[in-house]
């Protein structure tokens, strides 16, 4: 039998855990010793913490140790980033992050007061496609009639508002980018977290958001509350068979965006043994290692 995705992501992450050593005193200390804390950067209701609630369950059940997750909100991230960083350097307390929070904010937010050589990968998650997601009355299908919506708007004064989960976060720095590309100017509508977007897109309070994908958007989606008009990648994605790439059209052809989420702990005075798995660079992530698809 074909072992799970799930289980693939578990089995990996315990054979890097297991290979954690960390230089602590006179002695090293085998990991893991103590309850783990899993800290993802944004609250309850996003991809992000769908991930840590499946991992953290599996790994507390086959570790034998208690996994705590705790999904903070805060300045896209730093919040989160920041607690990790204060925490003791014995590989006890995980970060589960992505490009946008230990690249993309240290770049843009003053208040960022890392950067991403302050932590080690350790284990690569998952890696998803984006996709455009729509309030319900939305008068645009697909990408290329967003574009053409947006330019009408702008043009009579009343510019799309496109949302994300935080000023300098991934989705606000996309929505900027396509705002210029189609020479289209729109409105950014920062939230601090994923739930309050979907919020927003269901009662037609935005206009859209750019965003990765999970069940509970798929079935808003299904149920005709909201509406995914576009995937961000060259063909359409197997979980929304209905829902049109953007190389389909004109205006975005070749617009493709994913984000992937891994765990790391902070780098200093952390040593570090896993047959490699832990030591590319975070912008070789993608390449260095494999992706673990499951249902989030």
């Amino acid at each position: 039998m074909k072992p799970s995705p799930v289980l693939l992501l578990v089995l990996n992450t315990l054979f890097v855990f297991g290979s954690l050593v960390f230089a602590g005193g006179s002695q090293a200390q085998t990991f893991p010793s103590k309850p783990i804390v899993l800290v993802g950067p944004y609250p309850e209701g996003g991809v992000s913490a769908s991930i840590a609630k499946h991992v953290g369950a599996s790994l507390s059940s086959t570790l034998k140790q208690t996994v705590l997750v705790e999904n903070l909100g805060g300045e896209s991230g730093v919040t989160a980033v920041q607690k990790v960083l204060n925490a003791p350097s014995d590989g006890h307390t995980l970060l589960q992050a992505s490009p946008s929070e230990l690249v993309l904010v240290p770049f843009v937010n003053k208040n960022a007061k890392f950067k991403s050589e302050d932590f080690r990968m350790v284990q690569f998650v998952v890696d998803t496609p984006l996709i455009i997601v729509a309030r319900k009355g939305l008068d645009a299908n697909n990408a290329d009639e967003l574009a053409v919506l947006a330019r009408r708007s702008a043009a009579l004064g009343r510019p799309l508002v496109y949302a994300s989960s935080g000023v300098s976060s991934y989705g606000h720095m996309l929505g900027s980018h396509i705002s210029r590309q189609i020479n289209a100017p729109m409105l950014h509508a920062p939230y601090p977290n994923t739930a309050q977007v979907v919020k927003g897109l269901v009662d037609e309070q935005i206009d859209f958001v750019i965003t990765a994908y999970n069940d509970s958007q798929l079935a808003l989606h299904t149920s005709g509350k909201v509406k995914i008009i576009a995937a961000l990648s060259a063909q359409r994605q197997p979980a929304i068979p209905d829902v049109p790439s953007v190389d389909e059209g004109v205006m975005l052809k070749g617009y493709h965006h994913s984000t992937w989420f891994a765990y790391f702990v902070k780098k200093r005075h952390a040593r570090v043994h896993s047959a490699g798995l832990a030591q590319s660079p975070i912008s070789n992530a993608r390449q260095s290692h494999n992706s673990y698809y499951f249902s989030i």
